[in-house]
């Protein structure tokens, strides 16, 4: 009997948790991403800000899955998905299958204002990790160089839009190189100056955790020396500045956390989409008018207990074992079950002993909060290299204050092509 076909779009968590699972399913599987890396996302603003080096946080899928020998891995962007004929088209060819599996993710969402991803990069691949620390480092060294008071202090003003869990990382991480890491490296600045903004139109930072530990984060950021402007939308933002309401503020570098779109290809499947473009699923994570479709990750639109569920990590961990499970079942004759998401709890780091967590039943903050981010995103890291290096890099910040991977790769030019991003920088 000839094996079924399926077909993965995404190498993310829900994809590459999804291909795993199906390790000994009687079938043809081919995963397909315009990277030929896993990502371990939640690490990326390490990256871009100088703490761990690329190959820390990102393993290439071929050696991940090289034990899987149903498994076919193809770099590649997919541009077009035909429900009807069940075909995925490449640029270069057209793939058949019975069962489709879309975790092609989130990007940027700039809320109508697209021309400001060219002057405020977001953060979402290695790509714009290389572009984010390209763009931080430069600033303190054309501050060196600046003869004009004016000039320095704009190159030396950071401006972080977003105050989640991405935009609050970012601005803890830059408050702390410029007041530690960098203080000795300079002649003619004082890196201290440095004024690092963090800007959020809503009413408190990371507001998904209660409000307590947000307030908690907030005064952890303020000790850092974090401005936080809350209930303050951006209005307009260029090269050199951002308008929060009239208030125009002068800054050379301004970063972008306030939000994401879902995936493009999710308008291909012919479902019902919600306000951020995502795929409203059955309970199985299927397409109602396509059973053989599924659907995970950040691409998915699940509803439980009356609350989205969130778009995160674990979230789309378990979206790829359900949808694996699911298809298993088709392929054996076996009725589907129903997805139900597992909250283990939220953490953010905010810098050095600062963070907060809200677990199922424990609220921390400080310290210990700290040490209980640090550990489970070393083990939930993919494959003990991953984990010792990432280990041996923070043990030695620590007690050094000093960020191994301060490397500037290639030039401002090639952030942008008319708006577009370039491609990045490879880094070993």
């Amino acid at each position: 009997m000839q094996k079924q076909r399926i077909v993965v779009i995404g190498g993310g968590f829900a994809g590459l948790w999804a291909v795993r699972h199906l390790a000994k399913a009687p079938a043809e599987i081919t995963l397909i991403d315009r990277s030929n890396h896993h990502l371990f996302q939640p690490l990326l603003y390490q990256v871009a800000t100088a703490g761990l080096a690329a190959p820390s946080i990102a393993a290439p899928l071929r050696h991940i899955l090289r034990g899987q020998d149903n498994v076919t891995v193809l770099m590649g962007e997919v541009r077009s998905i035909d429900a009807a004929a069940r075909e995925v088209r490449l640029a270069d060819r057209t793939l058949g299958y019975d069962y489709l599996l879309v975790a092609s993710g989130a990007t940027h969402a700039y809320f109508g204002h697209d021309q400001w991803a060219a002057h405020a990069p977001g953060l979402k691949t290695l790509d714009d990790a290389f572009v984010i620390r390209r763009r931080v480092l430069s600033a303190f060294e054309r501050a060196e160089a600046a003869s004009d008071v004016a000039e320095r202090d704009a190159w030396l003003t950071f401006a972080v839009i977003g105050a989640g869990p991405t935009g609050v990382e970012l601005a803890g991480t830059l408050a702390e190189i410029a007041r530690h890491t960098l203080v000795r490296d300079f002649r003619h600045i004082d890196p201290r100056h440095a004024r690092v903004l963090l800007v959020e139109a809503g009413q408190r930072v990371l507001s998904t955790f209660t409000e307590t530990l947000s307030a908690k984060a907030r005064a952890q950021l303020t000790k850092l020396g974090v401005e936080v402007r809350t209930g303050a939308p951006v209005t307009d933002l260029g090269g050199d500045f951002l308008c929060i309401g009239t208030e125009r503020i002068t800054a050379r570098t301004i970063l972008w956390a306030a939000g994401v779109a879902a995936s493009p290809l999710g308008r291909q499947l012919g479902g019902e989409l919600d306000r951020a473009g995502r795929v409203r699923v059955a309970p199985d994570l299927s397409l109602p008018a396509h059973p053989e479709i599924f659907v995970a990750g950040d691409l998915a639109s699940v509803d439980q207990d009356g609350k989205p569920v969130p778009g995160v990590a674990p979230a789309a961990k378990q979206m790829g074992d359900c949808a694996a499970r699911n298809i298993e079942a088709r392929l054996a004759g076996r009725v589907t079950v129903p997805f139900r998401y597992r909250d283990f709890g939220s953490l953010a780091t905010i810098g050095r002993h600062s963070a907060i967590a809200q677990l199922p039943h424990l609220r921390l903050s400080g310290i210990f909060a700290w040490w209980t981010w640090l550990l489970l995103h070393i083990y939930f890291l993919i494959g003990f290299r991953s984990r010792l290096i990432v280990l041996i890099n923070w043990a030695w910040a620590y007690f050094t204050y000093v960020r191994g991977a301060r490397i500037i790769l290639g030039t401002p030019n090639e952030d942008t092509v008319d708006g577009r991003k370039k491609e990045g920088n490879a880094e070993g």
